[in-house]
């Protein structure tokens, strides 16, 4: 099946925004790495409209309508919620509610540790993140939403599945869906990014030549899933 327009554009997006790249790299696990996803150099109006709308596209084409709210981990995830929801209505006319953690509850005002759309039983919630390896934030989130409300935590969308391990064997997506039901995706996965980058020379280069491949194929054997 060929490739959806909207991936392949979001890789050269990711590409020439300078959040991918590819090198010599240590993830914060410590994994030496051929490739890297650095999504807080997306500093822009613009990148940040882009960055939106891929999001939405991503969530239309996977779940249509089959949630309620969004909900964004701090850090990173609370300004993906909000460009999330806006593209979400601006595209697609959907008008969804978000909300977002603070990492230290307040005790003055409001008070509480959540803000934005008041979640309530029965809720359908998305999570909406930039990447998860192991899983950690999502771990951390699932007492926050569920200790607010009957929720239903349906998905979590990220932009890249890097379709490594997480804790154990098996992929961090297959994990939390075996720990809590939550099906994730991604706007984009490692495959489709090897796949475009390899057959599509980008500004006129191939940023993904058959050393840059033997690297990544090798960097998967040791830690994919």
């Amino acid at each position: 099946m060929p490739m959806e327009t909207f991936k392949r554009e979001f890789i050269e997006f990711m590409v020439r925004s300078g959040v991918l790249s590819f090198g010599d790299f240590v993830t914060k696990s410590g994994r030496t790495t051929p490739y890297f996803i650095n999504t807080g150099r997306y500093r822009t109006g613009e990148q940040a409209t882009k960055l939106g709308r891929f999001y939405a596209q991503a969530i239309e084409s996977t779940l249509g309508d089959a949630y309620d709210v969004l909900f964004g981990p701090a850090y990173k995830g609370i300004p993906l919620v909000v460009l999330t929801s806006i593209a979400l209505f601006g595209e697609q006319g959907r008008n969804v509610g978000y909300c977002f953690n603070r990492k230290e509850s307040k005790e003055h005002g409001e008070g509480g540790t959540l803000v934005g759309h008041p979640l309530a039983d029965g809720d359908r919630v998305l999570i909406v993140e930039d990447v998860t390896t192991a899983g950690t934030s999502i771990r951390e989130t699932m007492p926050l939403l569920t200790g607010a409300a009957k929720v239903e935590v349906t998905g979590l969308v990220v932009s890249v599945d890097r379709q490594e391990r997480g804790r154990g064997r098996r992929s961090a997506f297959d994990e939390l869906y075996d720990e809590f039901g939550i099906r994730s995706f991604a706007i984009v996965t490692l495959d489709e990014i090897v796949e475009h980058l390899s057959q599509t020379p980008l500004d006129g280069r191939l940023l993904i030549d058959e050393r840059v491949r033997e690297r990544i194929d090798a960097y998967r054997a040791e830690y994919g899933a």
